[in-house]
């Protein structure tokens, strides 16, 4: 383990051994490359460029900040995919959403509500009761600003769909701030970036077996 240091871009390296890395990806760079030539610079070649064959366990959007996990083999890399799958890698996020939530003594509350791809605006998804796959985000209240008219929240994603976390709070009526695909244009403005920050990763070492956490704060 070396440490903590930054690539290129701001990209924090928070933790590096012979099987993975946990690098602290900023808001606007994509995990892996676009389609086009002005979309090739992200989080996994700038990885590669200092661990050949690094490798993508799971992604994160462009707009989100946050940590990332990723293999330094084949091998690692079935592993961690694979707890990835099972549900057995815990993510915890924050975010700064429109409007006052209200929630008791800090308790976990539940959004549950089934995602589908709008294919006819993609990428958006949407909640579709008729063909959304079930979809299921943990939350809590961390702060309020009465001011802003604007919460920060604690988030777990159980499951793990695309725009899940955007999804949901959009769809209970608190979308996060700077979202520029779920947001109206109020809380659209109210960011210069999306106020979601992917702040806690647990799982256990692929090799030895040990549990592992990191976290990361976020920048808002």
């Amino acid at each position: 383990m070396t440490l903590p240091d930054q690539l290129a871009g701001g990209v924090q390296v928070v933790y590096e051994d012979a099987d993975l890395l946990v690098l602290d990806k900023p808001a606007g760079l994509l995990c892996v490359p676009g389609r086009g030539p002005d979309k090739q610079d992200c989080l996994s070649a700038r990885a590669q460029q200092r661990w050949p064959g690094a490798l993508i366990v799971h992604r994160l959007d462009q707009a989100t900040s946050g940590l990332v996990l990723m293999a330094r083999h084949i091998d690692a890399q079935r592993q961690l995919s694979h707890a990835f799958a099972e549900r057995q890698v815990h993510k915890r996020y924050q975010a700064v959403v429109q409007g006052l939530l209200y929630s008791a003594d800090r308790c976990w509350n539940e959004i549950e509500l089934p995602i589908a791809a709008d294919w006819e605006r993609r990428p958006l998804r949407v909640v579709d009761a008729a063909k959304g796959k079930p979809s299921l985000t943990r939350w809590r209240l961390l702060a309020q600003d009465e001011a802003a008219f604007s919460s920060r929240v604690e988030l777990e994603p159980v499951t793990g769909r695309t725009h899940q976390l955007r999804v949901h709070l959009a769809a209970i009526g608190h979308p996060i701030l700077g979202d520029a695909l779920y947001a109206a244009e109020t809380a659209r403005q109210k960011a210069p970036r999306l106020l979601l920050h992917a702040c806690v990763l647990e799982f256990v070492h692929p090799r030895h077996g040990a549990p592992c956490r990191f976290e990361s704060a976020p920048g808002f």
